[in-house]
């Protein structure tokens, strides 16, 4: 009988353990869930479009980092909103990519508006760009090509306007990076394991986004970060901000949240 039972608890314990790694990591997500609020009783956007408009955020490490609280909370104040942040650690678009864009966007609730907030993994992880007709019409919505960045931004756009046909969705194109030169110079022919630099990516998150008629904010150029000055705005790993950094984009941010353009 006491065999029996070992051998039993033996052959649980893989189940088990798969039980809890997956516990574990919804506990994880559940945590980089947080809601910021308007510290400020009446915003500088009053009147705007989207002024105490809900605003939800998706993407990886550059979206949930405790350093990019001080530009989310400049659009709580300025827009009077609440701004609850799904983003993980490590996510691209592509489902190949981390706790991706893709499972962000299933999960979440009905806002306002829904930020799309591009990262750097789909490039550093060599996932493929693909076109902007990835996951669309034109391909009868071919699920193999949510493997690729454009095909996940496609999924993103398509399951937000499901879930909340009269949301507003808006784009932030990825930040340059500095740890490698194809992260910041547009006109690198060093490229990932792909064969394209980042720039490339970037290019493809704005046609995928022109293709359904989403408003961009170009982050890549407007953050006004390069090889001189880019060390007052990014962490030791050349590839994260600073709070300075996110000071820096905030209003930027705010303004282009406010109306959308």
């Amino acid at each position: 009988m006491k065999k029996r039972i070992l051998l039993s608890i033996v052959l649980l314990l893989p189940l088990f353990q798969v039980l809890a790694a997956a516990q574990q990591r919804e506990a994880n997500r559940q945590n980089t869930t947080k809601v910021l609020t308007p510290n400020t009783e009446r915003g500088i956007y009053e009147g705007h479009k989207n002024y105490g408009k809900s605003i939800a955020v998706f993407g990886g490490s550059l979206s949930v980092l405790k350093e990019s609280e001080a530009a989310k909370q400049i659009w709580a104040d300025q827009l009077h909103s609440t701004v609850t942040t799904y983003g993980v650690g490590g996510a691209g678009f592509s489902r190949l990519q981390g706790h991706s864009l893709q499972q962000q966007v299933r999960e979440a609730g009905i806002h306002d508006i829904y930020v799309l907030w591009a990262s750097t993994n789909d490039f550093t992880n060599n996932r493929a760009i693909g076109s902007w007709s990835d996951y669309t019409a034109e391909d009868n919505y071919n699920e193999e090509h949510l493997d690729t960045q454009c095909g996940g931004i496609n999924y993103c756009i398509k399951t937000l306007l499901e879930k909340n046909p009269a949301a507003e969705i808006y784009f932030f194109t990825s930040f340059r990076f500095f740890a490698r030169e194809a992260g910041y110079n547009p006109f690198s022919s060093e490229g990932n394991a792909s064969g394209h630099n980042f720039s490339e990516y970037v290019q493809a998150q704005k046609e995928c986004c022109s293709h359904f008629s989403i408003p961009i904010l170009d982050q890549f150029e407007l953050l006004g970060a390069n090889i001189y000055n880019f060390e007052l705005y990014y962490l030791k790993d050349k590839l994260h901000l600073k709070e300075e950094g996110y000071r820096k984009i905030g209003p930027v941010q705010a303004a282009f949240l406010a109306d959308g353009k």
